[in-house]
């Protein structure tokens, strides 16, 4: 896990109820570190995991701060000859 992570997670867990409705400056907030962190190198999965969040939302929110997503990553297939 990224340690920074661990960090935000301590620090800010306390302020994200599990299912809650996260609008406006405290979305705005979220968004922002989501965004540092991602651009930084960490996955969706592990920012989900770390603000107890679904892939599916931290997804939204990355996309709706105007994130450039990464792909998928790993080996491509090459066609048979």
């Amino acid at each position: 896990m990224w340690p920074q992570l661990s960090r935000w997670k301590a620090d800010n867990v306390a302020d994200l109820k599990k299912g809650a409705r996260i609008t406006g400056a405290t979305r705005d907030k979220l968004a922002t570190d989501l965004k540092k962190k991602y651009e930084k190198g960490a996955s969706i999965r592990s920012l989900a995991e770390s603000t107890g969040r679904s892939y599916g939302f931290v997804h939204r929110v990355l996309s709706e701060s105007g994130v450039t997503l990464r792909g998928r990553g790993g080996a491509t297939r090459t066609k048979k000859k």
